[in-house]
């Protein structure tokens, strides 16, 4: 994650820029991030949005506590008499039996519940699983990093946006079928864990929100920035350009009610229905041209060791006059060819002249799409590449 001065909090949806078409050290931790407060829908709070301290980023913990609905069901089981609920024709003996045998299966329910609660080392639990797929964006508080990336994981969950949920928090699209070539909108809600609409976001990197929106066969990117309405419905013009299964990654740091933030990124299947013929990968190749511009790099992502990839940018041989967007001089975008695992990732500092340098760190092996976003004279463009990682 790149340093780089705090930026205000920015209306959702406003552009940073018109579109068409970094020091070789890892920075130090980025300062936290303001937070967006939409409109609260029945009887909440209005205005600007308060100082919320950061916590935890993962999600709750949750273990079985069946001590007092299971006593109840065992007590209840007990034959009364109509007068102080005593057994009927039961001595002390027989109830002190009944009694010992109920606290046996207590005993063994809460030891049950508790296992589940606290695995034992080596068996991840599915909550904590979760937590280290869910920090996809950039998290307050934390440095350079390619979201999980650094630690050798046996479920690739360095690479976001595989699952519609996560870390409490769930993509709800209002309408996932769009036609092929026509101009459409895009509107989804993301929801806790109690089905609530979520209102609250930190503003990262310029946005409350990023979605990214690529079809199956890695063509037709976009990087758009939808904007919210006041019962956290998020909304963007959209069009499909192609039929075939798309798919939207929604990149976002929301805020709960105690002020933690959790940093996510879900992802949800669009469908463009249609005759689908996908087109192949171009072959990896270290330049392309993109709007008489020259964008080239040198580096290759390794998995689990984070490694710099520098970008340059030229115009007709001379270097082009890179511009900041969203916050930073350069947006770097990586999906994984098969599952279209996510990766996003900033430039560490400052260009070097037309050098953007992201330090990367692959999640697995494979063939990756990198989609850079950079701007000059106030057009956005996208260079893609395709890189394979051994």
């Amino acid at each position: 994650m790149p340093e780089h001065p705090p930026t205000p909090p920015v209306p959702p949806g406003s552009a940073g820029g018109e579109r068409s078409g970094a020091t070789d050290a890892p920075p130090a931790a980025d300062p936290r991030p303001p937070v967006i407060d939409g409109p609260p829908v029945e009887g909440g709070r209005s205005g600007p949005a308060d100082a919320h301290p950061v916590g935890d980023a993962g999600p709750p913990v949750f273990g079985v506590r069946p001590a007092d609905d299971e006593r109840a069901e065992l007590i209840d089981a007990l034959p009364t008499g109509a007068v102080g609920g005593q057994p009927v024709g039961a001595d002390r003996s027989t109830l002190r039996l009944a009694l010992t045998v109920g606290g046996l299966v207590l005993a063994v329910l809460l030891g049950f519940g508790l296992g589940r609660a606290n695995p034992g080392p080596g068996t991840p639990s599915a909550t904590s699983a979760a937590a280290a797929t869910a920090d996809h964006t950039h998290a307050p508080g934390t440095g350079a990093h390619d979201h999980g990336a650094g630690t050798d994981q046996a479920a690739d969950s360095g690479a976001g946006g595989l699952s519609v949920s996560s870390g409490g928090y769930t993509l709800t699209p209002s309408a996932v079928e769009f036609g092929a070539g026509r101009a459409g909108e895009f509107r989804f809600q993301v929801r806790d864990e109690r089905r609530r609409p979520v209102t609250r976001f930190a503003v990262v990197h310029d946005k409350p929100m990023h979605l990214v929106v690529v079809r199956r066969d890695l063509s037709g990117y976009q990087h758009l920035h939808p904007t919210m309405a006041p019962d956290g419905t998020w909304s963007v013009p959209l069009t499909l350009g192609q039929p075939g299964v798309w798919r939207a990654y929604a990149d976002f740091t929301a805020v709960a009610d105690d002020g933690r933030q959790t940093a996510a990124t879900l992802g949800v299947d669009l469908v463009a229905p249609g005759g689908y013929a996908p087109r192949p990968l171009p072959a990896p190749a270290p330049t392309t041209t993109v709007d008489g511009f020259t964008v080239g790099y040198d580096g290759t992502p390794e998995v689990g060791r984070a490694l710099p990839l520098r970008f340059t940018v030229s115009a007709g041989g001379a270097p082009a006059a890179l511009e900041r967007y969203l916050g930073a001089y350069g947006h770097l975008v990586a999906l994984r060819e098969g599952d279209l695992g996510y990766l996003h990732v900033h430039p560490v500092a400052t260009p070097a002249g037309d050098t953007v340098t992201f330090w990367v760190t692959a999640p697995g092996p494979g063939r990756y799409r990198m989609y850079l976003d950079f701007q000059v004279a106030g057009v956005v463009r996208t260079a893609e590449f395709t890189v394979t990682v051994p």
